[in-house]
């Protein structure tokens, strides 16, 4: 159990956005085996490549993380693991994703390497600079959808770049917010970029970048471009499960104080996940219905 925790195994849902350019291409159902086999291979490349970098983190922050309400509970901050064997594993699985690249296209293996690259430079330089932090990591969620178009051969249209790195550039955001409200209670410092954010500059950018994705998504809807590729007027109707999802995560956030990890935020909330699954839903039935 504690080799998953330290793994990360629940954060491999995140992955799953390769899977997004097939869904909004209207060609999901119809991949062929090949596609989807190597859809398979690159989403778990991913995930060997996240853990990897959890574990990487973990090793570099553990004596930090030994101070935070929760984050002390993780295995090689709370003793469990060893920093030998953690050191060990992370080779392994650096060792077994190496292999998967070798059947993965190597316009993938690309953008693969690139997330790779760009985390662990995150992990020792970039996420102790306020801004460039939530902007690596948003940048990450970007590599992970063009690689899933590469796949898929399926072009990747500006508007889902765009959307995907402002929407995760948002919840960055609100996650900075979780650790200067939890410094406060406990007058500890989890992050050096901490000293260079503040609740009250975080809730304006949060606010800022949430309501640019807002706008830019509702632009998205009524585009003639976009309009035209899927074949129907109606995609403007999914803009409203957009507006409930981001005020509702704007409400755990300021009101609730619940900005941590967003994918145990997702499990947590049923209003998150009703909102969600509406959204797919509609879209759902736009595309293929």
């Amino acid at each position: 159990m504690q080799l998953f925790y330290l793994l990360r195994i629940s954060n491999w849902l995140k992955n799953l956005i390769i899977i997004l350019p097939a869904f909004f291409s209207g060609k999901l159902f119809s991949l062929s085996s090949d596609i989807y086999n190597n859809l398979f291979i690159t989403f778990f490349s991913f995930c060997l490549s996240s853990s990897c970098i959890y574990i990487l983190n973990d090793l570099l922050d553990y004596k930090k993380d030994c101070l935070h309400p929760t984050k002390s509970n993780r295995p090689i901050a709370a003793g469990i693991i060893s920093k030998r064997q953690a050191y060990f594993v992370m080779v392994c699985l650096a060792m077994l994703l190496f292999t998967l690249l070798c059947y993965v296209p190597k316009s993938t293996v690309v953008f693969i390497l690139a997330y790779l690259l760009l985390n662990v430079v995150y992990c020792f330089v970039l996420k102790h600079i306020a801004i460039l932090d939530v902007t690596s990591i948003s940048l990450g969620f970007v590599f992970r959808l063009i690689a899933g178009g590469m796949v898929c051969m399926v072009l990747i249209t500006h508007w889902i770049i765009i959307l995907v790195f402002l929407l995760m550039f948002s919840i960055a955001l609100a996650k900075r917010r979780d650790d200067l409200t939890l410094s406060e209670t406990s007058l500890e410092t989890y992050r050096e970029a901490q000293f260079a954010y503040s609740i009250q500059f975080i809730d304006i950018a949060k606010t800022i970048s949430f309501t640019v994705t807002l706008v830019a998504y509702i632009i998205y809807t009524v585009s003639p471009e976009v309009i035209q590729r899927v074949g129907s007027n109606y995609i403007y109707v999914t803009a409203l499960p957009v507006l409930i999802g981001i005020l509702r995560y704007l409400q755990l956030t300021v009101v609730f104080n619940q900005s941590g990890d967003p994918v145990d935020l997702l499990f947590k909330d049923k209003f998150l996940i009703i909102v969600i699954f509406t959204w797919l839903a509609l879209f759902y039935l736009i595309i293929y219905g």
